[in-house]
């Protein structure tokens, strides 16, 4: 990629070249990365096409390309994912918001809650969003992590429900006080012998203690099934993201802890993606 070519050409070779590199969808990215090099909306590129691209310009689209052939999420390359809705700013320290985590969203929304905890609150898409659709609603957001409790800190205030999240570091329940109405987790869910299965943008570029628990696949939802009642209001409800393979453990435990109403709902591909259950009244 050289400052003579035209946005268009630039946008061919740098498609080319992310094909040649593997990368699942080449044409879409390299219009993304463009566009983030020019500082202009993904849906002007087609305008600036006919374009000579500036040095400046081209250098740093070469720069972007050359770190998504090395598989960088293009995430972490702009900075920013969307999530229901709403740009959420990513780094390496969180889990990429991901579509099929929508579907909590969806289930956590069909009930009234005035008082939410996020375990595991990450970038913060989950909590921030509760709090964005529901102006009345208070929360708390808790993570291990002192990075992703302040990238979630600064998507809270991005997206102007600071004034009602508390961000804190907690393993799991530990600095928690008081009670809720709603606990929401999208918890570590895949076994430590399932890692080598995931793509390289996941498993080399987002944090592993967001992706395993280093054992089953269950020691979070372990953990997250024994506290829960003692955070929980009475006819109050968890819901939690689960792997496809894992409703049935994960309905099991919430049995076990004295948990009501227990459900599990698919995603839209029709995968099991969300156990619910109900503190009984």
């Amino acid at each position: 990629m050289t400052g003579a070519q035209t946005a268009a050409q630039a946008m061919v070779a740098a498609t080319a070249r992310l094909r040649a590199a593997g990368v699942a969808d080449p044409a879409r990215d390299a219009r993304l990365l463009l566009a983030h090099a020019a500082r202009i909306e993904a849906s002007r590129v087609t305008l600036i096409a006919p374009d000579e691209l500036s040095a400046e310009i081209s250098e740093r689209y070469e720069q972007l390309v050359s770190l998504r052939a090395i598989r960088v999420p293009v995430s972490h390359l702009l900075g920013e994912r969307e999530f229901y809705g709403r740009r959420f700013k990513v780094s390496r320290d969180v889990l990429d918001p991901r579509p099929e985590t929508e579907t909590l969203i969806e289930v956590a929304l069909s009930e009234p809650f005035d008082r939410v905890l996020d375990l595991g609150v990450g970038s913060g898409c989950i909590l921030v969003t509760l709090l964005a659709e529901r102006p009345s609603a208070t929360g708390l957001g808790v993570d291990v992590s002192e990075g992703a409790c302040l990238q979630a800190g600064a998507n809270a205030v991005m997206h102007r429900v600071q004034e009602r999240a508390d961000i804190a570091g907690s393993d799991w329940f530990d600095a928690v006080e008081g009670r809720f109405d709603l606990i929401v987790s999208n918890p570590p869910y895949i076994a430590r012998d399932e890692m080598d299965g995931l793509s390289e943008e996941v498993r080399e570029h987002e944090p592993r203690l967001a992706l395993t628990d280093e054992g089953d696949g269950l020691g979070a939802y372990r953990r997250i099934a024994a506290g829960a009642p003692d955070f929980l209001m009475p006819g109050g409800r968890i819901v939690v993201e689960i792997g496809p393979m894992q409703a049935q453990q994960v309905s099991a435990l919430f049995d076990a802890t004295g948990l009501s109403d227990i459900r599990v709902v698919q995603d839209l591909d029709g995968r099991d993606r969300v156990v619910v259950a109900r503190m009984p009244g």
